[in-house]
């Protein structure tokens, strides 16, 4: 029973740090079409780190719980922000910022969460904690600051990647001349097949295991 509990609140906290980080991914989706001239996304209230006009039921709650509890491919995915390019200033430019604005917000929130823990071991937080019982306050402040950290620089990674759906694929073609509209248009046929090879295939844990480690070594860099 006491697994199970501490298995719950780990849960609790990483949907606390999902719902929260996906909702300021989406929102400056919103904000930065709403900025380029596109009032769609504004219209409908999303513009907003209101997690109810962000959460999907599916993607943002149930596919995290079952790959959190069945330890499956973690697959998930908040409501996408609706936008119309063709009312866009300079498309090009307004596709590549608001493509790379939601993996900007998820970077700044990681940088955020890693700045809190290195605060943290400065100060003898974390080794407190570290002796504390899993139910010690100290104990869910840092596994939620620590979740927060992973999460983020786990879906600035994840996002980047030039497959559709995903933000970096409008980055790619935001960079590259009007000739490969076509390509993208294919690519854009079979984005979900390919999303989902990658997820099943295990293709990215080589790459968040290189990128991870890295990131938290930064946090205690030239720490003693």
């Amino acid at each position: 029973m006491d697994n199970l509990d501490v298995r719950v609140g780990n849960f609790i906290l990483f949907m606390v740090a999902l719902i929260f980080s996906g909702s300021v991914h989406e929102a400056l989706h919103a904000w930065t079409s709403s900025h380029f001239g596109d009032d769609l996304a504004r219209s409908q209230g999303r513009v907003s780190l209101n997690p109810l006009v962000h959460v999907d039921p599916f993607g943002t709650l149930l596919f995290p719980a079952v790959s959190f509890f069945t330890g499956a491919p973690m697959l998930g995915w908040a409501r996408a922000t609706p936008t119309n390019p063709m009312r866009w200033r300079n498309k090009n430019v307004a596709n590549f910022w608001v493509s790379i604005a939601g993996i900007l917000g998820n970077l700044f929130l990681a940088i955020v969460a890693g700045v809190a823990l290195r605060v943290m071991y400065e100060t003898g937080y974390l080794e407190r904690a570290g002796f504390g019982n899993d139910g010690d306050m100290a104990v869910g402040v840092v596994k939620l600051v620590s979740i927060f950290f992973v999460l983020n620089v786990s879906l600035a990674v994840f996002n980047f990647l030039p497959i559709p759906p995903l933000d970096g694929i409008h980055i790619l073609e935001s960079l590259l001349p009007d000739s490969y509209a076509p390509a993208f248009e294919t690519v854009n046929q079979y984005g979900m097949i390919l999303l989902f090879i990658v997820l099943l295939t295990g293709f990215l844990n080589p790459i968040f295991a290189v990128v991870l480690p890295f990131a938290q070594r930064l946090i205690f860099l030239g720490a003693s």
